[in-house]
């Protein structure tokens, strides 16, 4: 076996296998912070390293090819930009903290197993191990700060993913007893010469439920408002746009099992895509905290990326890998906001932001940013991520989606520029400068060339984007 092929988790795994020795031990926090900054850099580099390497592993069972690999950079990015910007961890008690970043090691690396899992059951060990760090990490939170609902919130958590995965691993017997197979690559052609029956679009639709359930699809949402409001900030952060990418990517290999002649499930996608956005955007209106604002926002995302994997089409599954790389950073500008803002790791109102502007520029105006970008507004990457979309789904026939799609972009803009409309125009309680650190500065930095960037420079991501997808196609 090739060890470079599974040297990002290798490199996880070894760096788990570190945390859990903390965990045996009284350690100080700034050495276990500085452990996971350190997996974070290197993860970033081994899979760098590791970009343009493909092959099979573990009997077929695991491949590593550029579709992967892509997902896997954003993963293990994601994961550095989390560990950094939430490094003082405001929210979660210091006896703890080694066991914190210990689950947050393993579920990136669940998710990076998950995204190359071509196998039924390899998938589905990859996703629990993903799923179960993060309904640990929920509860973690320290009960001296927030509304001390963090164990409910976990309990749900848990129990809607135990559910969501019931329903997925019925799915995939249906898809075993009807091929005789779990490998990916030999249910595809025999799937294809069934299409259109009951039983295939039943179990595919089985399966998809359990990533419906991670990326919040309508619904299998309603996990979303409670868990970002109870969970401790970084851990909302993390759990708000990492695992995404991973319920994303499996969403599209899952899609290559379905055909035209499919069209049931196809309508039931286009029905939780609206569905998703509808109530989604009409739920953030009403909110006044910033954190369930941005989880009632995420249902409505999630709908936004159904519409690229309506068309079936190369370009359309492209245009959803492109949306949620940009939806991993206009989230995470928010989020970061969030972090710095909360000064002992409550939870943050939107009238908390008044005068922010004043306060810290920097932080206004990467909120300003990131909120622009999730409300899509040119030149940031959320206004040519939705183009794309809504392009490829006009392009594969689905007019009357993209015609309800485009009002819930006009929704959307309300309640995202009044949330920019306190950071600017409203006066601060305190005149106090907020106090920014270079670390927390140097991230936001990243985050907005990159929000820029992804908009003003699609060409080239989206070229990535179906290069990955044609080497699963």
């Amino acid at each position: 076996m090739d060890v470079m092929l599974f040297a990002p988790e290798l490199f996880l795994l070894l760096g788990s296998l570190l945390l859990f020795l903390f965990t045996l031990s009284e350690s100080t926090c700034r050495n276990v912070r500085g452990i996971a900054i350190a997996l974070g850099i290197g993860a970033v580099f081994v899979t760098l390293s590791c970009l343009n390497l493909s092959g099979d592993l573990f009997q077929k069972a695991y491949r590593v090819d550029l579709f992967s690999q892509l997902f896997k950079l954003a993963i293990a990015a994601g994961f550095l930009l989390v560990v950094v910007f939430g490094r003082q961890l405001k929210g979660i008690a210091p006896p703890v903290r080694p066991e914190y970043y210990l689950f947050l090691t393993l579920s990136c690396m669940g998710l990076m197993m998950l995204v190359s899992s071509v196998e039924l059951i390899s998938l589905f060990v990859s996703l629990e191990l993903s799923s179960f760090a993060l309904y640990i990490l929920v509860p973690l939170r320290d009960d001296s700060t927030g509304l001390r609902t963090q164990m409910e919130s976990g309990i749900k958590y848990m129990l809607y993913g135990v559910v969501a995965t019931g329903i997925m691993l019925f799915g995939m017997s249906y898809l075993f007893g009807l091929t005789g197979s779990t490998h990916l690559q030999v249910l595809l052609p025999r799937l294809h010469a069934m299409a259109g029956q009951p039983a295939v679009i039943v179990a595919l639709a089985m399966v998809l439920c359990g990533f419906f359930f991670k990326l919040a699809v309508f619904p299998f949402h309603f996990w979303v408002p409670d868990v970002y409001q109870g969970a401790s900030n970084e851990t909302a952060a993390f759990i708000a746009a990492i695992p995404k990418l991973g319920a994303v990517a499996m969403l599209i290999r899952i899609m290559t099992l379905v055909t035209p002649a499919d069209k049931p499930l196809l309508t039931m996608l286009a029905i939780l895509a609206v569905c998703s956005m509808f109530y989604g955007n009409l739920a953030a209106l009403m909110q006044k905290d910033v954190k369930r604002m941005l989880g009632f926002s995420g249902i409505a995302h999630a709908g936004f990326i159904l519409l690229g994997l309506l068309t079936l089409k190369e370009a359309g599954f492209a245009a959803s890998v492109y949306y949620i790389m940009g939806y991993l950073v206009m989230n995470l500008a928010c989020f970061l906001v969030i972090c710095t803002v909360s000064k002992n790791g409550e939870n943050v109102l939107i009238d908390d932001l008044a005068g922010l502007h004043k306060r810290s520029p920097l932080l206004a105006f990467t909120l300003t940013v990131g909120l622009f970008a999730l409300a899509g507004i040119p030149p940031f990457v959320g206004f040519m991520g939705k183009f794309f979309l809504l392009a490829s789904a006009l392009n594969a026939g689905h007019l009357t989606v993209v015609i309800l799609a485009a009002i819930n972009t006009a929704i959307a803009i309300y309640y995202y520029l009044s949330v920019v409309k306190v950071a600017y125009c409203n006066a601060p309680d305190l005149d106090e400068p907020m106090p920014v650190d270079v670390y927390t500065q140097a991230v936001s930095v990243v985050l907005i060339l990159a929000i820029i960037a992804f908009g003003v420079l699609p060409g080239p991501i989206m070229a990535i984007a179906s290069a990955a997808v044609h080497t699963i196609l």
